[in-house]
């Protein structure tokens, strides 16, 4: 199985689609040194250069991308689904 998402840290929430992603199809992460880090079936589409939740990921909780924390859902993100700005918001300008 050919990878499907980049993530920068293995313990990241958060990795990204390096190409259009259909809902119920498995697929694997890789690390940006090609570590593997596991798979997940995809919950919804997301588009390319979208990010993708590599695990649960419950309301209020602070996201990680970077090893970073990138902001907060605002709703919670079951593993294998779409994270936009429909379920996060940003914490940079608080």
């Amino acid at each position: 199985m050919k990878h499907a998402i980049l993530m920068h840290e293995p313990n990241d929430d958060v990795g990204v689609a390096v190409r259009d992603l259909k809902a119920g199809e498995e697929v694997s992460a890789v690390t940006l040194e090609g570590q593997p880090v596991g798979t997940v079936k995809l919950v919804n589409d997301v588009p390319l250069g979208h990010k993708v939740a590599m695990r649960d990921i419950p309301a209020g909780k602070d996201v990680l991308k970077y090893n970073r924390v990138i902001g907060v859902a605002t709703q919670a993100a079951p593993r294998g689904s779409h994270v936009h700005t429909h379920n996060l918001k940003t914490k940079r300008w608080k």
